[in-house]
């Protein structure tokens, strides 16, 4: 133990700090955790009925709606390119006061919608404010908080992440029983319709009330002390730290941040290693080992597992609200496990628990995978029939008897679900624009397949062209299909899994969750603000997310397609892949920063 170690505990134990202070400091950082599992969970419940009302009303391709879901995350990528900075600007308070306003207007901007423009531009609002708060909230938190609770108070706002997915899926999950029940009462097609289309907007109204109490609770923060300092704020700092310190403790925690950036605490001007560049040599180590962890974290597939997994689970045999009554235990369960990882982040140590948190991961999805290989390797390709009924490059049929015997189909048959239930998984392309249409024979109320080159080329919108122009939008232009003939791919069609391969994958799933919440959920965000040095931790942070939301957004944005055109077993066999890069890191590369100052780990880099 160091001077400085044993010293503050003996003045920690002198006088507690004060217990208001802190809990308020958690409890609003802890929101943001909030809005970011909101924004991360709340399209989970939603998908469903985005696709089966805007596809139709809008005429959204899967490539749109896989668009939509994976806006947020395109959303945070463009503000991790600034976050930082702007943090270092105009301070963390206000950073975050910034995140939760963003947040709170997109939520009317999505509710609102009534085309792909504006429900693009709300959900790209909300990756935004999600973008500013990961970096800005755990940079707040691992710089306010002293080495003795930093871990269990950084793994607050994974708690409330966690939570902010368990509000998510509960409003799901009650929005899917009013749309059952309204299906249960013989409703006209029309209600139905109706009854979906105000269960998407419902589930994205219900997620105002964090986004203001976040907003205003923003207001009440105190300043980073260690922001503060390196403002040559020093009294100010001096004023932040004795509201959650005694004394004593506040002090010396003072002094600490003074010789870490004396020039900048005296207020005479930056040294010459405040001037150093982000990726000078003192640097390199620290700041890349940050963003290999948190792009392992996503190449996991948590953020497009979490997204889809109403998706999922019904692809593996789980019916309607059985679907959504599962995606809420998946998220109960994580909650409860980050609990767990609260309790033990500071005894077991960050390294331990990622080791333990990746072999998990890698042995659930490869569970995963094998089972849907299991399931989808009975499945038949009838693309010379379906493309033997295409006229005038357009398409329209139903999933019917006739057409499950034209596609070499018995009814009843072998390994469907009761009434031999069948799905159809349909791949088209006119040009180089392609898309993928599911249908499964169970289904009451679902509209046929209609596929046309109007429909392609008018499913594309403004924010879409703007984005392609940018050279950010990854589909290509519906406009190239013109002149290009309707192409069936593939046309799958085999038994829909039974319920009980369902719950199989579902506790796949679980395990899945389970290890990442003890693993990864809570040591990323500890990892990413330990491991970079005071000089460069902001802007550092801000391109360490920035490659993290990018893997995100690229996972989420191929996963409709990809399962679609390859199933559901290839996407969780390359996640599988990347996890054994994680843990290979997790066991060789990362130290440990257990118990040590924001200051201690920075010198040990240094030697």
């Amino acid at each position: 133990m160091t001077d400085a170690t044993a010293s503050r505990a003996l003045t920690a134990a002198a006088s507690p700090p004060s217990a208001w202070a802190m809990r308020f400091m958690l409890f609003i950082a802890g929101m943001g955790g909030l809005l970011y599992g909101i924004d991360i969970g709340i399209i989970a419940g939603a998908l469903p009925y985005l696709e089966s009302t805007a596809s139709l009303a809008w005429k959204l391709s899967t490539q749109q709606l896989g668009f939509i879901v994976a806006a947020v995350l395109l959303g945070s990528v463009l503000s991790s390119l600034f976050a930082g900075a702007l943090a270092d600007l105009i301070g963390r308070k206000a950073a975050m006061l910034l995140a939760g306003a963003l947040f709170t207007l997109s939520i009317p901007v999505i509710a609102l919608a009534e085309g792909y423009t504006p429900l693009l531009l709300g959900r790209l609002l909300q990756g935004i404010s999600g973008g500013l708060i990961g970096v800005v909230v755990p940079l707040y938190l691992a710089e306010c908080l002293g080495a003795d609770n930093r871990g269990r108070g950084t793994a607050m706002f994974q708690l409330l992440l966690t939570i902010g997915l368990v509000v998510a899926a509960l409003i799901g999950l009650y929005q899917a029983r009013t749309v059952e029940a309204v299906a249960a009462a013989g409703s006209s097609a029309a209600a139905v319709f109706a009854a979906k289309d105000q269960a998407w907007r419902s589930i994205f109204w219900a997620c105002l009330t964090p986004g203001l109490i976040f907003t205003l609770g923003s207001l009440l923060l105190n300043e980073s002390p260690r922001w503060l300092v390196r403002q040559g704020r020093v009294a100010a700092a001096r004023a932040a730290l004795l509201r959650s310190r005694d004394a004593a403790q506040a002090e010396l925690e003072l002094r600490e941040m003074q010789e870490a950036a004396p020039a900048a605490a005296a207020g005479t001007g930056m040294s010459a290693s405040a001037q150093d560049p982000l990726l000078s040599r003192r640097y390199l180590l620290p700041f890349f080992l940050a963003c290999l962890v948190l792009a392992c974290t996503q190449a996991t597939g948590i953020n497009s597992i979490l997204a889809y997994a109403v998706n999922i689970l019904n692809q593996a045999g789980l019916p309607g609200a059985v679907a959504n009554g599962a995606d809420v235990a998946i998220k109960l369960l994580n909650a409860l496990m980050t609990v767990v990882a609260v309790l033990l982040v500071d005894r077991k140590g960050r390294k331990f628990l990622l080791m333990l948190g990746s072999g998990g991961i890698m042995l659930s999805l490869l569970g995963a995978a094998l089972l849907f290989q299991g399931a989808e390797s009975g499945r038949r390709d009838g693309r010379e029939a379906v493309q033997a009924l295409v006229q005038n490059d357009a398409l329209e049929l139903r999933l019917d008897a006739a057409l499950l015997q034209r596609l070499g189909v018995q009814p009843g048959a072998e390994g469907a679900q009761a009434g031999g239930a069948q799905q159809l998984t349909l791949s088209y392309a006119y040009g180089p624009f392609t898309n993928v249409q599911t249908r499964r024979s169970d289904e009451a109320g679902l509209p046929a397949i209609r596929i046309s080159r109007a429909d392609t080329v008018q499913a594309d919108g403004v924010i879409g062209a703007f984005f392609r122009r940018l050279h950010l939008n990854p589909f290509a232009d519906p406009a190239e299909a013109a002149g290009a003939p309707l192409r069936i791919e593939q046309a799958l069609v085999g038994p829909v899994p039974s319920a009980s391969h369902g719950w199989w994958v579902a506790a796949c799933i679980f395990a899945f969750v389970a290890f990442f919440a003890v693993g990864p959920g809570v040591c990323v965000w500890l990892a990413l603000s330990e491991l970079m040095p005071t000089r460069i931790r902001s802007n550092g942070m801000s391109i360490a997310l920035l490659i993290n939301q990018f893997v995100s957004t690229v996972i989420a944005a191929v996963f409709l397609p990809t399962v679609g055109q390859h199933g559901y077993a290839a996407m969780f066999y390359f996640w599988a892949g990347c996890t054994l890069v994680y843990f290979l890191t997790a066991a060789f590369l990362l130290p440990e920063t257990k118990g040590k100052t924001l200051e201690e780990i920075e010198a040990a880099f240094r030697r």
